[in-house]
């Protein structure tokens, strides 16, 4: 799906405030309430919110394509910054995320010889079709919302590759670490990580916020976090003295 800038910056505000009015949309958006409800109609049409008589409101769904169109463009910053750490011809393993995904395009894109080994069917669905894409999707039991494979195969798959750099999305953040609210993509994440020297965390800062039931990584065994610049001093403290490496995607110049 095209999404422009207004279409972006259109669920920000509904990824925000929840329900919004259509008169307030207008105004934040500064384009007439007619051009508002285009909007809403297309976005409403792809199942990323719903239209109530003069006010549209959040959709919640575990679908990753829906995701990923919310703070996208803090997102893609996140991704592209990421992406610099790769070598061209370097082989990497990426799970699932709205990070990760754009991460992936990012390096098919640069069309530099890298290789993606994935669990996620949607990165590599995302990526099928850039040219020069490589990808090597494991097996296991197919999530149908997030779109993974996970259970015991996906680790029995992983064992035939070593690769330098494992990155990841999370759900949450406390004391202890990284945290997941999905065990058995908990499970599937930690044998992939078994076959990386490093483990790298593709995040919102939001997410630092944000409460889960399941450890993933302590911190002790993160080799860097990529998050936005938005992220508080604190949690960047905490990483840092955990021996983690923080990089901030720069604030939009818009």
């Amino acid at each position: 799906m095209f999404m422009n800038p207004r279409h972006t910056n259109l669920l920000d505000i509904i990824s925000r405030e929840k329900r919004v009015s259509v008169t307030e949309l207008a105004r934040l958006l500064k384009v007439s309430e007619v051009t508002v409800r285009k909007d809403l109609n297309l976005l409403a049409h792809q199942g990323l919110l719903k239209r109530e008589h003069g006010f549209a409101s959040m959709v919640m769904s575990d679908d990753i394509g829906h995701h990923l169109f919310f703070h996208y463009e803090n997102k893609k910053r996140i991704a592209e910054r990421a992406a610099r750490c790769v070598q061209p011809g370097e082989t990497v393993m990426i799970e699932s995320g709205s990070c990760c995904t754009l991460l992936a395009e990012e390096l098919c894109t640069r069309c530099r010889h890298i290789t993606i080994i994935t669990n996620s069917a949607f990165v590599a669905g995302f990526v099928r079709k850039i040219h020069g894409a490589r990808v090597i999707l494991l097996g296991g039991s197919y999530q149908n919302e997030s779109q993974v494979m996970v259970g015991p195969l996906v680790g029995l798959c992983a064992r035939n590759f070593r690769v330098d750099k494992f990155f990841l999305g999370i759900d949450g953040f406390d004391e202890t670490g990284v945290k997941s609210s999905d065990r058995l993509r908990i499970e599937a994440a930690q044998a992939m990580a078994a076959q990386a020297r490093g483990i790298i965390v593709l995040t919102e800062s939001e997410k630092f916020r944000c409460e889960a039931a399941g450890l993933l990584f302590p911190f002790e065994q993160l080799r860097a976090v990529y998050t936005d610049a938005q992220a508080e001093p604190q949690m960047i403290q905490t990483l840092e003295a955990h021996g983690v490496d923080v990089f901030l995607a720069a604030k939009s110049q818009k």
